[in-house]
C-alpha cells in the first residue's frame, strides 16, 4: 500500500548555507514539501560559489534538514547555464517550486523568476520586500543560529568573523552603515542551528584571509564536538 500523497507542492530551495535561505525555508516548510537544496560550487567542487563553504559543512546542514543536496560546478560566467541545468534536473524529479532567500533588489527576483520559468518551475520569494531590520529581529528571536564567515573590509574588520548573529549587533551595524541583513554584501553567514535542524552543527574556525576587499573565515565541521 502506498503512503499518503502530499498536497503540498514538491519544492527545492536555493541554498548558500547562510541565514537568508534558512529564513526562507522557515517561512515555507509548512506549505511546501521541500525535498532538496541546490548549491552552486566552484570548478573543483571544493567550495560553495557564494559563501566559500566546504562540502562537509553543506553536507552537515543537509543531513540535519533531511534534504537531498544537489550541486553544480561553475565559474561565475557559466553560473546561469549550470543553474539552469540543475533546475531541469529538479523538474525531472517532480519539483514544481523553487524557493529563494532574496530580500532586496528587483533584478535578483526577476532573475529567479526567469530561470525558473524556463524550466517550468515557480519561483517562491517569501522574504522579498520585507524590512531587513524586521527579518534580522525575526531571525535572532527564532532560535536559529548563524555565524559571520565573510565581512566587507571597508565596513567590518576581521574581529567580526566567527561572531554569532545577535540582536545586540544592530546598534553597531547602524553606526557602521551596515544593513541589518547584510544585503549590500556587508557580511555573509553560515547557519549552525535552526528549529528545523535535527541537531546543531558544530563548527571550528580556521584561517582568516583577506581577498577582493573582504575578510573571510574558513570553517570546518568539528568532529570532536560529536557532529
Amino acid at each position: 500500500m502506498s503512503g499518503p500523497v502530499s498536497l503540498k507542492p514538491r519544492s527545492a530551495i536555493s541554498w548558500s548555507g547562510g541565514k537568508d535561505g534558512c529564513a526562507a525555508l522557515h517561512r515555507t516548510v509548512a506549505s511546501h514539501d521541500v525535498v532538496a537544496m541546490l548549491t552552486m560550487v566552484d570548478e573543483e567542487a571544493g567550495r560553495s560559489r557564494s559563501h566559500g563553504l566546504r562540502p562537509e559543512v553543506l553536507d552537515g546542514q543537509a543531513g540535519r534538514l533531511g534534504l537531498r543536496r544537489l550541486t553544480r560546478r561553475c565559474t561565475w560566467p557559466t553560473y546561469d547555464t549550470a543553474f539552469a541545468a540543475a533546475l531541469e534536473e529538479l523538474a525531472a524529479d517532480g519539483v514544481t517550486h523553487m524557493i529563494f532567500g532574496d530580500i532586496l533588489f528587483d533584478e535578483h527576483r526577476r532573475w529567479a523568476e526567469r530561470m525558473c520559468a524556463a524550466a517550468g518551475l515557480t519561483a517562491v520569494e517569501p522574504l522579498f520586500g520585507r524590512s531587513t531590520l524586521a527579518l534580522f529581529e525575526e531571525w535572532t528571536a527564532s532560535g536559529a543560529e548563524a555565524i559571520i564567515v565573510a565581512a566587507r573590509a571597508d565596513r567590518l574588520d576581521r574581529s567580526w568573523l566567527g561572531r554569532p548573529l545577535e540582536r545586540g549587533m544592530l546598534e553597531a551595524f547602524a553606526r557602521l552603515g551596515v544593513d541589518p541583513c547584510g544585503e549590500r554584501g556587508e557580511y555573509h553567514t553560515v547557519v549552525t542551528d535552526s528549529p528545523l535542524f535535527r541537531q546543531p552543527l558544530p563548527l571550528k574556525a580556521g584561517a582568516q584571509v583577506r581577498r577582493a576587499g573582504c575578510w573571510a573565515l574558513d570553517v570546518a565541521v568539528d568532529d570532536a564536538a560529536g557532529a
